[in-house]
């Protein structure tokens, strides 16, 4: 929602103890999202066939019905009998300054959730996301991934600032792929105790965002792989970037591309997001998305990934 006029002016300075306000709001927009919805959603364009695991509510049937159209299978979504989707609501002032409030409802099941009862249904799992979720749903699904011995990937994200230590380190050991943007990085090693060397030591690969200038990818006693961005045609709304980056660089180790292969399908796609508003209003048509690749990474590149292009 918008509010035209400044928050502040409504703030009284010795009555913010007592605080009662209510915004009459200029407009009201409704978009979908959610960390894995939104990966799912990226994966589902580029063709690769994503497994969205979380929990929702009975009011999800028509966000359901647009992700099966885009290409995700949401069979392993778990419903909620109490509770409501998951939801943030925001409101936005003429400063850019925002209140906003994350209602958590039927996430806080995502907990009931055994990743077994989806591999058997799949018929086997690749790789397990394990994004910004319940923080409980966060811990099992990563120990159950351990003791079954399936490949993982430690994405906290949004939940790292209200973890301490040792459950980042529960989330980290073990994991073949661990995503963070720099901040995050610096985070992590600051709470685990953790120098950047042994956080190589945990982990497989180390993929880290840079923003504007890209990606790089780190791995033990490998050569540091760095990614840059293709030149963007609008700079619209950055909200949902790095979910696409997870998109595109996923898909890729499906398809079995290389590492620099994958990210930059990612930074690809994350161009395509941060021209549109919203997180899955972006439309990815092959030829434009090949065209556009071509000329950030060269044809040679661009050959390579059309094969795998639906």
């Amino acid at each position: 929602m918008t509010f035209p006029g400044r928050f502040a002016d409504q703030l009284v300075a010795d009555q913010l103890h007592t605080v009662s306000l209510s915004f009459l709001v200029d407009g009201l927009d409704v978009r979908r999202g959610g960390v894995g919805p939104n990966i799912c959603f990226g994966m589902g364009q580029l063709g690769a066939r994503p497994i969205l695991v979380g929990a929702a509510g009975s009011d999800f049937a028509e966000y359901r019905a647009w992700l099966d159209r885009h290409g995700v299978d949401t069979e392993s979504v778990r419903i909620s009998e109490v509770l409501h989707t998951a939801r943030f609501i925001c409101t936005t002032d003429t400063d850019h300054n925002q209140i906003g409030s994350f209602y958590t409802g039927a996430m806080s099941e995502a907990r009931l959730i055994e990743l077994h009862s989806v591999a058997e249904r799949v018929g086997g799992l690749d790789l397990v996301h394990i994004g910004a979720d319940d923080p409980e749903a966060m811990m099992r699904h990563t120990e159950e991934c351990r003791a079954r011995g399936i490949p993982f990937a430690a994405d906290y994200s949004q939940q790292l600032a209200r973890m301490g230590g040792e459950e980042i380190r529960a989330l980290t050991d073990g994991a073949a792929y661990l995503f963070s943007n720099e901040y995050e990085v610096a985070l992590i090693e600051n709470k685990t105790g953790w120098s950047s060397e042994q956080v190589l030591e945990k982990v497989g690969t180390q993929v880290t965002t840079l923003g504007a200038r890209g990606v790089r990818i780190v791995r033990a006693g490998q050569p540091t792989i760095e990614v840059g961005t293709p030149e963007e045609e609008a700079k619209v709304d950055p909200t949902g970037v790095g979910d696409a980056f997870r998109a595109g660089f996923l898909s890729g180790l499906a398809w079995g591309v290389s590492l620099e292969r994958a990210a930059q399908i990612g930074c690809m796609l994350a161009t395509l997001v941060i021209e549109t508003v919203g997180t899955q209003e972006y439309e990815l048509r092959r030829g434009h998305f090949i065209e556009r690749f071509t000329k950030a990474y060269g044809s040679d590149a661009a050959a390579e990934v059309q094969s795998f292009l639906r």
